[in-house]
């Protein structure tokens, strides 16, 4: 009876008081991820009681938060190298130290060494208006070359900056591949297009992309806009018709309406 009653305690499985999270985002030409522990406040209170101001924090609960970028970046000015570092922080009431650390195999804080971090940056608290139950990191604002990693819990949050250098390495591949036969016509043209670079040449590689593919609706539309950014507006709005004609064939409503939109604001 008692080996009977040990091996079913053994089966028993219960929520975990701070489940763990892991979230990937794709930022730049690649991704990020972060894996952390969310404990819930409780009725606790948090920042200078359960979390001590002026202290070393895991930042989470459990083992020490994790973050991996497949790709450098930029940090508080100090460049990082791709990896996977371990987050900390030190909360205070009017300013936090946030810490990448390589110490990946660390416990907490347990096995932490000064000197193994790679960034300290301070950043500025903000008071929410709502409080965060369970402690909360996403990443948000993001942009083609930036990422805040936002760390929310109770009513305060702080955000930090991440950022990567994408023109150069998208335009070292343009370079590269452009010299190639099969050459991205219309990915380097939307490239131009969307980040105010040489209309003229994104236009010319719209041609060639309609060239290689002459039914491809999608990009006489794309087309379209490069020429109403241009200036030209009767040539974007022939453009944005025979966008419409194209997708009719194809049955896609969405591009006719996003080239109807288009003309409603070339009058």
């Amino acid at each position: 009876m008692l080996t009977l009653l040990a091996a079913d305690a053994q089966q028993l499985k219960t929520p975990a008081p701070s489940p763990t999270q892991t979230i990937k985002q794709d930022f730049g030409i690649s991704s990020v991820e972060l894996t952390y522990s969310r404990p819930a406040m409780k009725g606790r209170k948090v920042f200078g009681d359960l979390v001590p101001y002026g202290k070393l924090w895991r930042t989470g609960a459990n083992a020490a938060t994790r973050i991996k970028f497949t790709d450098d970046v930029q940090i508080g000015g100090t460049n990082l190298k791709a990896g996977e570092y371990v987050i900390y922080t030190v909360p205070n009431q009017n300013e936090w130290e946030v810490v990448l650390n390589k110490g990946i195999t660390n416990w907490g804080i347990d096995g932490y060494k000064q000197e193994e971090d790679v960034v300290r940056v301070k950043v500025k608290p903000i008071k929410l208006d709502e409080a965060f139950e369970n402690f909360t990191m996403q990443f948000m604002n993001v942009k083609p070359n930036s990422t805040d990693l936002y760390i929310a819990w109770d009513k305060t949050a702080v955000a930090l900056p991440i950022t990567t250098d994408v023109e150069t390495k998208v335009m070292a591949q343009i370079n590269t591949l452009m010299n190639r036969d099969s050459r991205p016509y219309f990915q380097a043209a939307m490239y131009y297009l969307e980040n105010d670079k040489d209309l003229n040449q994104a236009l010319t590689w719209f041609d060639k992309a309609i060239e290689q593919n002459p039914k491809a609706f999608w990009i006489y539309h794309q087309k379209a806009n490069a020429l109403a950014k241009a200036g030209k507006k009767e040539d974007a709005k022939t453009m944005a018709r025979r966008s419409i004609e194209l997708a009719k064939e194809a049955k896609n409503d969405d591009y006719v309406r996003l080239n109807e939109k288009l003309l409603a604001e070339l009058k």
